[in-house]
């Protein structure tokens, strides 16, 4: 069951007034799945602008605070890792500390189906650390199961699990 979205959040493409905040709601989300703030990922998290150039950057916010932010990749996108022409893949998903446990993730995790969806992909793939178990609870009430076979490492000790739903 999903959880209830906090009163007055807003799911919508991010604005350029929202990209420095978005980037800092990703660093401050994946802080302790970094290796502090030299970590070359760091720079990667933060640098929405670019993630919004080639991508579809995504926010949720309240009154114009930035809560939490997804990256939706489409074919011919740098940012896709694992997702086929027919699949949907997002990224980065990020929910700022303060906000967890309020449905941001829920919400984010559901606009990224449905942005997939109404573009006709039959399917949606993402990559995540093993040791990010609170996200994955999120995806598996989504529907979403582990795909084993396209587990990977992008970089050495750094090993990701995918997960896939059908849309």
């Amino acid at each position: 069951m999903s959880e209830p979205l906090a009163p007055g959040v807003v799911v919508r493409r991010a604005r350029p007034e929202d990209l420095a905040a978005a980037g800092e709601v990703t660093v401050a989300a994946y802080a302790e799945f970094t290796e502090g703030p030299d970590d070359h990922y760091v720079a990667l998290l933060r640098d929405t602008a670019r993630r919004d150039r080639e991508a579809e950057l995504w926010v949720a916010e309240r009154g114009g605070e930035v809560l939490g932010t997804v990256t939706i990749t489409l074919p011919g996108s740098p940012w896709r890792e694992i997702g086929t022409d027919e699949e949907g893949e997002f990224r980065m998903l990020a929910v700022s500390p303060t906000a967890r446990r309020r449905g941001v993730g829920e919400a984010l995790t559901r606009l990224a189906m449905d942005r997939f969806r109404e573009l006709g992909f039959r399917g949606i793939v993402l990559s995540s650390l093993a040791q990010m178990t609170s996200a994955h609870r999120v995806y598996e009430r989504h529907g979403f199961r582990r795909a084993p076979e396209r587990d990977w490492s992008p970089a050495p000790g750094v090993d990701l699990i995918a997960f896939v739903a059908e849309l």
